[in-house]
């Protein structure tokens, strides 16, 4: 084993986050460094092994690293230079050590003194020490020592052994916390929340700390974007298990349910791979709350995914599981504490109520969507409702029901049968009552949803008409039989009834609004089952005779023309029936058929975005007149139009009301669609955090819809809101994506992004695999500049790593690539690219200290960009070359 190969190992190990891949990397390096018998580096990793365990949520194999650390430096203080990293490593152990109820207490109060004394022994203040006496205090339950060790804590003078200037206030904020004092804890946490903190457990940790503080004082601003911005920091780490579930409790507690669930299902398996049994109490307990309230909202039977492909268990069983674990658990702790604060503090968060009944996390996360605008140009005030108390006579009361039907006036229509049922009482009805009654019926468990009870009514109904010898009524009630038919899974035998009856009708009862309904349920039919030719003829000829008449005939007009492709005649003919139902006064309808004329203009032949822009901004203004799932549609498509216009700002406004209307209605896809439009225009306004936030919350439902377009465009949006956010994950997106892609050129370019995110990390070494990745992509798709560049950029991100021989070499392969390029075919782009290769081959050969090596390819640079007139590049190049001989 040669120690290369072990600082190689390290390299890479350093630009991985904390995690299992990393510590097996160190790991790896250590068993390498023990066997090249150097026992000064092995000292060295196994102290970066400490770190990788402690960070890594694995505290419980940092005991045995850190001891034998300790050892040695104890042998022989000045062999290793480690005092001061190993004073820092005891508080991670003195931490580390409550979290195990089978250590005893007492040798963690022995570590502790051990600890002091080496503070006091090297001169160092005891700011340190007091903190995490206090954080032992804080965990038996002995707040009243807490309190003193605090006040030390809090009057000590910090020093480098202090923690960072964002950890040293987390744990002041959880003391206060625990003890009530809310303003007391804002203001420790006030000086570093506008801060950048570099610490690896910052900004999420004093985030999360202060999530009760700011629900109990009232800052629901603050609480809301703080959970947003920690969880979204925490979620990656299973080391952070115990914060994961701080945030499940914050869902419970301001009414997020289903995003604590979410939360729950996401990170349940963390729970076999916990930390620590206090991580995992604290995560089981915040679990079970969260599935108490479930309970309590009437969802305990929703499915839970158990981790692994193990099935599925209820929300109600698995509440049970969890609240079971975490007493277990506080048991042992109480045991071994010998108090019973861990057990009372578990039962304290299996109890909690709700802070506030519903605290929305973002703009679209509301219970009902908002108000609608008023209709643009309102319906006229509805006649005071006809005093029926009066009427006695049967026959007039089952009159105005029926005109009440026929203007659309579903009320009117149930107080006249109300008062029909109370007059009738037990009178004997003739057949021609009990039928018109019975069709009334029909009405009334259809609108209650109960459809075989209304298709059961309705044919007795018709039963009673033809015994009575109305054969109109009798049609109608046919047709309207037909129609249900149709809409429940019967369409062949629904349109066949309603054919029938037109017939009847046309003859018996023609140009009367019976005969004209039924026309028009036929017609709607043919339309729905793709049959736009023979509804568009079934519309032929109807004469229309009540208000809005003519406007639904134009309206059915316009689907069929649409259906065929006739879009001119189609956007004509909508225009009409706009017209029509603005005249009759009908929002309800007009609103419909604003909404179509608006996609006709925005979709079809001659698109007019402005006029079709205009079209739905009717349609938004009347459509809370209309079918509930009409103004979150409405506003989906204008927010779409909006955002294909490049006019994303505007488009925002529109998105949030179309997620927050299909959410409250429980239409999920429609949502997830919506939510993809959001994203994307939330990304083009430069809040990359809410796309990020939204495209995360559609991929779910996009996935289950098997829709590979709409996915794929999701994971794009995301991975470009996560590389704006500085997310390594962005990477990871890119290069799924690339393996996902069908177009060879566009595959080496997704790689190359990925990489592009990593360098701009500072994580040089990933980055330069993933350049090479990029590189032998575009060789295959017969890129060959992609393919130079590629391997140009990656063996500088080699030499920036530390793997200078290997970055020379990988810079001659692009070389080589490059020199395989017919020049008469690539002239100009050629020359640019070989002075490219030069002044980055000067760069790596200036920082690798070969300054006399490196004026040559400098000097070429700056002839080469000279050359091909890139005049900025050529000065860059000659400003290099003289830092090179002024070093020299």
């Amino acid at each position: 084993m040669s120690t290369a190969e072990v600082h190689e190992l390290m390299a890479r190990a350093e630009e991985l986050p904390y995690g299992e891949a990393k510590t097996v990397l160190v790991e790896d390096a250590l068993r390498r460094a023990e066997a090249t018998g150097d026992d000064r580096l092995a000292f060295r990793v196994r102290m970066s092994l400490t770190t990788a365990y402690q960070y890594g949520g694995e505290p419980a194999k940092a005991f045995t690293t850190f001891s034998r650390c300790l050892a040695e430096h104890d042998r022989d203080p000045g062999r290793h230079d480690a005092e001061r990293r190993l004073l820092w490593h005891f508080k991670w152990i003195v931490h580390s050590l409550t979290l195990f109820a089978e250590v005893p207490l007492d040798r963690t109060y022995a570590v502790m003194d051990d600890m002091e004394r080496r503070y006091r022994a090297g001169g160092y203040s005891l700011q340190a020490v007091y903190h995490y006496r206090n954080a032992v205090a804080r965990h038996v339950g002995d707040l009243d020592a807490a309190d003193e060790w605090y006040a030390k804590w809090h009057a000590a003078p910090r020093d480098e052994l202090s923690d960072c200037e964002g950890c040293d206030p987390t744990g002041m904020v959880r003391h206060l916390e625990v003890r009530g004092r809310d303003e007391e804890a804002l203001a420790v946490a006030a000086p570093v929340l506008g801060d950048e903190l570099t610490c690896s457990e910052q900004p999420h940790g004093i985030l999360t700390a202060l999530l009760p503080v700011y629900l109990r004082t009232g800052r629901l601003d603050e609480a809301r974007d703080a959970h947003r911005r920690a969880y979204r920091l925490v979620r990656s780490s299973v080391a952070d298990l115990s914060l994961v579930g701080e945030h499940i409790w914050f869902c419970a507690v301001t009414g997020n349910e289903p995003r604590g669930f979410e939360i729950l299902q996401r990170h349940l398996g963390w729970l076999d791979r916990a930390p620590s049994p206090c991580d995992a109490m604290e995560f089981a307990a915040a679990g079970a709350l969260l599935l108490r309230r479930m309970e309590e909202a009437g969802a305990g039977d929703v499915a839970v995914r158990r981790p692994g492909g193990a099935g599925e268990v209820s929300a109600a069983e698995l509440r049970a599981e969890l609240a079971g674990r975490a007493r277990e658990i506080a048991a042992r702790f109480d045991a071994r504490n010998g108090t019973s604060y861990q057990g009372e503090k578990v039962e304290r968060m299996l109890a909690d109520e709700p802070v506030v009944e519903h605290l929305p996390l973002t703009a679209h996360d509301r219970r009902r969507p908002a108000p609608a605008p008023s209709p643009a140009r309102p319906a006229p005030e509805p006649e005071q409702g006809r005093d029926l108390s009066g009427v006695t006579d049967l026959d007039a009361l089952l009159d105005a029901a029926d005109e009440a039907r026929s203007a659309d006036d579903l009320d009117g229509a149930l107080a006249a049968w109300r008062r029909f049922d109370e007059v009738a009482g037990d009178r004997r009805l003739t057949v021609l009552q009990t039928a018109r009654r019975a069709d009334g019926r029909g009405v009334e468990l259809l609108t209650g949803g109960e459809y075989g009870a209304a298709l059961a009514e309705w044919r007795r109904a018709v039963e009673l008409f033809a015994e009575a010898g109305d054969r109109v009524r009798e049609q109608s009630g046919l047709s309207r039989i037909g129609a249900l038919l149709f809409a429940t899974g019967e369409p062949e035998e629904g349109i066949a009834l309603m054919r029938a009856a037109v017939a009847v009708l046309d003859e018996h009862d023609a140009g009367a609004p019976r005969a004209f309904d039924a026309r028009m349920r036929l017609a709607d039919a043919l339309l729905r089952g793709e049959r736009p030719e023979e509804g568009l003829a079934v519309l032929d000829g109807l004469a229309p005779s009540r208000p809005g008449d003519l406007g639904e005939v134009e309206l059915y007009r316009g689907r069929g023309l649409g259906d065929l492709g006739r879009d001119a005649e189609a956007t004509a003919v909508l225009r009409r029936a706009c017209t029509a139902f603005r005249e009759a006064g009908r929002p309800d309808r007009l609103a419909e058929a604003a909404f179509l004329l608006g996609r006709m203009l925005a979709y079809g032949e001659a698109q007019d975005p402005d006029a079709a822009l205009e079209a739905y901004d009717e349609a938004v203004a009347n459509a809370a007149a209309g079918p509930p799932g009409l103004t979150p549609a409405a506003h989906a498509e204008r927010g779409s139009l909006l955002l294909a216009c490049d006019r994303a700002a505007d488009a925002v406004a529109d998105m949030v009301e179309a997620v927050a209307g299909f959410t409250a209605l429980g239409h999920r896809p429609q949502a997830a669609y919506a939510r993809l439009d959001l994203a994307a225009a939330y990304l083009s306004t430069g809040r990359p955090f809410e796309a990020a936030e939204v495209a995360e919350e559609a991929m779910p439902v996009l996935a289950e819809l098997d829709d590979p377009g709409a996915e794929r465009r999701c994971r794009f949006i995301l991975a470009h809101a996560q590389r704006e956010l500085g997310e390594e994950q962005a990477a990871e997106v890119f290069t799924s994506l690339a393996e996902d892609e069908d177009d060879p050129v566009a595959a080496a370019q997704l790689l190359e992004t990925a990489a592009d995110v990593l360098t701009g990390l500072d994580k040089d070494a990933l980055a330069a695999d993933g350049f090479l990745r990029a590189a032998e992509a575009f060789a295959k798709a017969g890129d060959p500049f992609g393919e130079v560049r590629c391997r140009r950029r990656g063996a500088l991100c080699r030499a920036w790593g530390g793997g200078g021989d290997r970055a020379l070499a990988e810079m001659q392969d692009a070389r080589r690539a490059l020199g395989e390029l017919p020049a008469q075919e690539h002239g100009a782009e050629a020359a640019w690219e070989a002075a490219a290769l030069d002044y980055d081959e000067a760069r790596m050969l200036a920082t690798l200290g070969r300054l006399a090596d490196a004026v040559e390819p400098a000097s070429r640079a700056v002839d080469g960009f000279a050359a091909v007139g890139a005049d900025d590049a050529a000065q860059a190049a000659a400003a290099l070359r003289d830092d090179i001989r002024g070093r020299l």
